[in-house]
């Protein structure tokens, strides 16, 4: 059975709205790969989430958080680092995303 693209989405990003960056953990055997997903809203506001994606593609525990500032997203990502690294022995690093429309075409990367 195909998923839909709703259900493989980390993250939406509306018209207006700007990808910030995607960041991702080595694989962690018997857990996944941790992620974290962050854009900048209209009203210039960081929205992030971070999740542990299974070797089944499903997401869990999903924590989601907005800051005013780059400066305060990079703390959450120190955060999460400090606690991986301590859980797991792995940090978050930049990785590389795709977006998607929603007729599931790849779209673009940038501002939409």
């Amino acid at each position: 059975m195909k998923r839909s693209l709703s259900q493989m989405a980390g993250m939406n990003i509306d018209e207006g709205e700007e990808i910030v960056g995607g960041w991702a953990t080595a694989h962690i055997p018997g857990t996944g790969i941790y992620k974290l997903l962050a854009k900048k809203r209209r009203d210039e506001v960081i929205e992030w989430a971070h999740f542990v994606q299974r070797d089944n593609g499903l997401k869990e525990r999903v924590m989601r958080g907005e800051v005013e500032s780059r400066e305060k997203l990079d703390e959450v990502i120190e955060i999460a680092n400090q606690n991986l690294s301590r859980l797991f022995g792995v940090k978050l690093q930049i990785v590389d995303y795709s977006v998607y429309a929603l007729d599931g075409k790849k779209a673009a990367r940038t501002r939409h």
